[in-house]
C-alpha cells in the first residue's frame, strides 16, 4: 500500500446520514411474484466481490465503502496509485477494487486524523433480505448499505423493480401489488428506485436518497416469493414415482449429489412433484449416473419445506461430488399392505409397520422369521435384511393389523405371505413380542455393514451386525487394504483410507472382531476375518473407522497464492485450557489453533498446551515450547495437512512474572521447513486447512451481542484428554461480573467467558492453556480476541475462563514480529 500522509479534507456526508434514525411509520405494500423461472448463476450482488481472488480476477463491480462503513475516497485523488497499478481497473471513481491481487476488493478513505487509509471493502454492500414475512420468501425489502440494514419507499415502486428484487434473490417474477398491515421502521435508505426490470441487482438502478419526510402514501415495498424450481425424475424406468432427482437452473437440467441426502429429503421431493404416499430416499446413483452438472449438495431438508429451494444447500454448482453419487427418491403410493420401518436413523432400519385403509399399524412377531424380513426388505427395494433385537426402535403405537405371519420367501409383498386376516391377532402392545425390528441392507453375502459417526454417509466407525446386535472392529492391524473391502462392500469405488484409536468416536455394545486380513481384492469383510467373533484384546478406544471416496487433493499454485494474504477465513463445509463441554469439531474447521508438544515422535509427542497461529512464522500461546504442530485434528493419527515444526525464537511479554497472571502471553517463531529457510515471510506451509486467525485492532473490543465466539483444543475433557479437536461456543462476560469473581486479581488486559446455561457448561482447562478464543466478525473473519490464561477450577459455574485479552498487546505484538 502507500505510504502517503498528505492531508485531507473530508467531504460533507448526504442529508440522509444524519436521518437514519428517524422512525418512519409505513404500511406495508405488498408484491406478491408468481414465479417465472429466470436463469442466472447467483442472486448475490457482492458474489464477485466475495469472489475475486488473486491476479486473475480483480473485481469490477460498484462497490463503494469500508467494512468500518466508510466512503471510498476517489483514485486519482490519492498521487501514483493509478500509475502503479495501469490496467487494473483504477480510474476517475471510488469503487472498490483489488490491483494487487489481494483476495479481497479494497479502497483508500480518510481517516479520523486527516491521513489516507486503506481497508477492505464491505462485500455485503446492496445485499438484500426480506423481513416480517410468513416465511424467508417474503416480507418487507431490506437493502444493506454502509453497515446499515433498512427500508425503501413504496414511491412508483411496480412489477420492474419487484422483478429485479425476485432476481436478485435467485428467483425470477411477475409481480402484483397488494396492500397489507402497517409497519413501523426505524431507517429508510432510498426515497424511490426506477428499475427497468433487466437489472442483476437494485444497485443497478436509478434511485434516489432518502430525504427526510415521509413516504408516499405510508408504504413501504415489500415482496412475496413463491419459490418451485423445477425438480423431475430420471432414469426411474416405466414408474412415475420414481427415478434420479434432476434440478432446473440457470437455462439447464442437472442432478443433485448424495451428500447427507435422506428421506427428509425425498419427502420435499415428493411433496413438490404432486406425490404422496412413502417417501424414500437412494444414493449411490441408484437410478444410474446422470449427465450434465452437478447443481445441489449437501441438502438439508426437515421435511416440512414445499420445495427442495427452501431447504438448507450449498451455492448452485457448488460440490464436491461425480455422477456415481447422483441422488434419487422413490415416491411409494400408499395402498393397502405398504410397509415402512420406522423409529431409525435412516430408512433401511426401524420398527415395521403397515399400511391399511388409511392407517399404520403394527405387526405381530408370533412366529416371525428371517424369510418374513427377506420379503419385507425386497419390498422396500433393499436386497436382503436381518431381524434384529427388540426395544431399540420405540414402543409400538396404532392398531395391531397383522399376526402369524408366514413367508416363503418368493412373496412380491408381506401381505401375499400366509397370514391372519387384516386385525385378527392375540397380541397387546403391552407384551414385548409386538414390535417386529429389522435392518435391511443392499449386499447380497457376507455381514452387514455400516459407518457410524462420520461427518457424512461415505465416512465413520465401522459397525457390524452379527447376531442381531451391531458392534465394532478392532483396529489391530486395520489398514487401506480393509477398508477397501469395507467401501466396496457398501458401494463405494473411490479411494479408501484407514482410520484407528477411535477416529470417529468410541462406540458402545460388543467388539466383534480384531485383526481383520484383507487383501483388497474380496467382496465382504466377512472373507477377511479368520478368528471366531467375539475374540479380541481391545477396548473401544481402538475401534477402527474408514474414509470411502476419499477427496484429498493438494492446493493448486493459484490456491496456495490466495492463502498467503488471507485470514481467518474457515472451509465452508462444511462442523478447549480443557474444553468441558464441548464436542468434536469437523476436520479442518479451525485452521489456526496449535499445539505445543515435547519432543518426540509424531505420535507420541504429549500435549503441553494450546497456540494460534497468527502468521506464517508466529504462534501466539502463553509459555516457550518444544516443538509446534499446525493441521492437527486427531493427536494421534498424522493428517493430510500436519506439520510439526522446532521452535527458532520464544518471546514472552516482558512484564510477565511467574508469580502473577498478568501479562500471560509469548510469542513463538517456527523453524520453517528445509525449502523455506532463508525465504523471508515463509515457515509453515499454509493451505485451505492451515491459515492464520485475524488479529484484533488495537483496544478493540468484542462486538457486543455477539453470539458467534468459540474455544478450541485438545485438552483435559473432563475424563482424559481429548484425542479429536474439540470446539465449544463460550459466551464473552462483562468486565463487571468478571471482577465480581476475581476481584483485583483480574486487570483491564484480560477477558473472562463461559457458558450461561446452567445445565451446560462449557470450560477450558488443563492442555488447552494457550489456545484460542475467536469471535466471528461481521465481514465473516473470525479473530483472537483471547487467549486461554487461567481459572481457579474447571466447569463450576462460579469460576469462568479468563482469557489474556489480545488487543492489549497488538502494538507490542506487531513489535515482536515486525507487521
Amino acid at each position: 500500500m502507500l505510504n502517503t500522509s498528505i492531508k485531507f479534507f473530508q467531504k460533507h456526508l448526504t442529508d440522509h446520514h444524519k436521518l437514519l434514525n428517524r422512525s418512519v411509520i409505513c404500511r406495508v405494500l405488498f408484491t406478491v411474484c408468481s414465479l417465472l423461472l429466470i436463469a442466472r448463476s447467483d442472486g448475490s450482488p457482492f458474489t464477485d466481490c466475495i469472489q475475486s481472488k488473486g491476479k486473475a480476477g480483480f473485481y469490477e463491480g460498484s462497490i463503494d465503502s469500508t467494512e468500518s462503513g466508510v466512503k471510498c475516497m476517489n483514485w486519482s485523488d490519492v498521487p501514483g496509485v493509478i500509475e502503479r497499478y495501469p490496467g487494473k481497473g483504477l480510474g476517475d471513481h471510488s469503487f472498490c477494487r483489488n490491483p494487487d491481487g489481494r483476495i479481497r476488493p479494497w479502497c483508500f478513505f480518510p481517516n479520523s486524523r486527516g491521513r489516507i487509509d486503506w481497508g477492505y471493502c464491505d462485500c455485503k454492500q446492496g445485499s438484500l433480505r426480506l423481513q416480517g414475512g410468513r416465511s424467508k420468501l417474503e416480507g418487507t425489502v431490506e437493502v444493506y448499505l454502509n453497515g446499515v440494514w433498512g427500508t425503501i419507499c413504496s414511491n412508483g415502486w411496480d412489477d420492474r423493480d419487484a422483478a429485479v428484487v425476485c432476481r436478485q434473490l435467485g428467483q425470477g417474477a411477475r409481480a402484483r401489488v397488494s396492500p397489507l398491515s402497517r409497519l413501523l421502521v426505524s431507517v429508510v435508505h432510498w426515497q424511490s428506485v426506477g428499475c427497468e426490470g433487466q437489472e442483476e441487482d437494485l444497485l443497478q438502478c436509478n434511485r434516489t436518497v432518502w430525504n427526510g419526510g415521509e413516504c408516499v402514501n405510508r408504504q413501504a415495498a415489500a415482496v412475496s416469493s413463491s419459490v418451485f424450481v423445477p425438480v423431475r425424475l430420471s432414469g426411474g424406468g416405466p414408474s412415475a414415482y420414481e427415478g434420479r432427482v434432476e434440478v432446473y437452473h440457470a437455462g439447464q437440467w442437472g442432478t443433485v449429489c448424495d451428500d447427507q441426502w435422506d428421506d427428509n429429503d425425498a419427502e420435499v421431493v415428493c411433496r413438490q412433484l404432486g406425490l404422496g404416499g412413502i417417501a424414500k430416499a437412494w444414493v449411490g446413483a441408484y437410478f444410474g449416473a446422470g449427465s450434465g452438472r452437478v447443481l445441489l449438495d449437501e441438502v438439508s431438508c426437515t421435511g416440512n419445506e414445499l420445495s427442495i429451494e427452501q431447504c438448507p444447500k450449498t451455492a448452485w454448482g457448488e460440490h464436491n461430488c461425480d455422477h456415481t453419487e447422483d441422488a434419487g427418491v422413490s415416491c411409494i403410493p400408499l395402498t393397502d399392505g405398504a410397509v415402512r420401518l420406522v423409529g431409525g436413523v435412516k430408512g433401511y432400519e426401524g420398527r415395521l409397520e403397515v399400511h391399511y385403509r388409511g392407517q399404520w399399524g403394527t405387526v405381530c412377531d408370533t412366529g416371525w422369521t428371517q424369510t418374513n424380513t427377506q420379503v419385507v426388505c425386497r419390498q422396500l427395494g433393499f436386497r436382503s435384511g436381518e431381524s434384529v433385537s427388540g426395544g431399540r426402535f420405540g414402543v409400538a403405537a396404532g392398531p395391531i393389523l397383522l399376526d402369524d405371519v408366514r413367508c416363503i420367501g418368493k412373496e412380491p409383498t408381506v401381505t401375499q405371505c400366509s397370514r391372519r386376516g387384516w386385525f385378527k391377532h392375540d397380541c397387546t402392545h403391552n407384551q414385548d413380542h409386538v414390535c417386529i425390528h429389522i435392518f435391511c441392507f443392499s449386499c447380497l453375502s457376507g455381514v452387514p455393514v455400516r459407518l457410524v459417526g462420520g461427518e457424512n454417509e461415505r465416512e465413520g466407525r465401522v459397525e457390524i451386525l452379527v447376531g442381531g446386535q451391531w458392534g465394532t472392529v478392532c483396529d489391530d492391524g486395520w489398514t487401506d487394504r480393509d477398508v477397501e473391502v469395507v467401501c466396496r462392500q457398501l458401494g463405494y469405488s473411490g479411494l479408501a483410507k484407514a482410520r484407528v484409536m477411535a477416529y470417529f468416536g468410541e462406540g458402545e455394545g460388543p467388539i466383534h472382531t480384531e485383526n481383520v486380513k484383507c487383501t483388497g481384492g474380496e467382496l465382504s469383510l466377512i472373507d477377511c476375518i479368520k478368528q471366531p467373533f467375539g475374540t479380541h484384546n481391545c477396548r473401544h478406544r481402538e475401534d477402527a473407522g474408514v474414509i470411502c471416496n476419499y477427496g484429498f487433493q493438494k492446493d493448486s499454485p493459484e490456491v496456495k497464492e490466495a492463502v498467503g494474504s488471507m485470514c481467518g477465513l474457515r472451509p465452508s463445509h462444511t462442523r478447549q485450557k480443557r474444553i468441558i463441554g464441548g464436542e468434536n469439531s469437523l476436520r479442518g474447521g479451525w485452521p489456526w489453533p496449535a499445539s505445543g508438544r515435547l519432543r518426540g515422535s509424531q505420535a507420541d509427542g504429549r500435549l503441553v498446551c494450546g497456540a494460534t497461529l497468527i502468521s506464517s512464522c508466529w504462534i501466539l500461546t502463553y509459555i516457550g515450547l518444544y516443538k509446534v504442530r499446525v493441521g492437527d485434528y486427531h493427536s494421534l493419527v498424522p493428517e493430510e495437512y500436519e506439520e510439526e515444526y522446532g521452535v527458532e525464537k520464544i518471546v514472552l511479554h516482558p512484564r510477565y512474572r511467574a508469580d502473577s497472571n498478568d501479562y500471560d502471553l509469548a510469542l513463538v517463531r517456527v523453524s520453517g521447513h528445509r525449502a523455506h529457510r532463508g525465504v523471508t515471510g515463509h515457515c509453515v506451509t499454509l493451505s485451505r486447512s492451515v491459515l492464520p486467525a485475524c488479529m484484533p485492532m488495537r483496544r478493540e473490543r468484542v462486538p457486543k451481542g455477539i453470539a458467534n465466539c468459540y474455544i478450541t483444543g485438545w485438552g483435559d475433557t473432563g475424563r482424559a484428554y481429548s484425542r479429536t479437536l474439540q470446539q465449544a461456543s463460550i459466551s464473552m462476560l462483562s468486565k463487571r461480573q468478571c471482577e465480581q469473581r476475581y476481584s483485583d486479581q483480574f486487570t483491564s488486559r484480560m477477558l473472562c467467558a463461559g457458558s450461561s446455561h446452567d445445565n451446560h457448561r462449557v470450560d477450558s482447562c488443563r492442555g488447552d492453556s494457550g489456545g484460542p478464543l475467536v469471535c466471528e466478525r461481521p465481514s465473516g473473519s473470525w479473530v483472537v480476541y483471547g487467549v486461554t490464561s487461567w481459572g481457579h477450577a474447571c466447569r463450576l459455574q462460579d469460576a469462568p475462563g479468563v482469557y489474556t485479552k489480545v488487543s492489549a498487546f497488538v502494538p507490542w505484538i506487531r513489535k515482536v514480529i515486525g507487521k
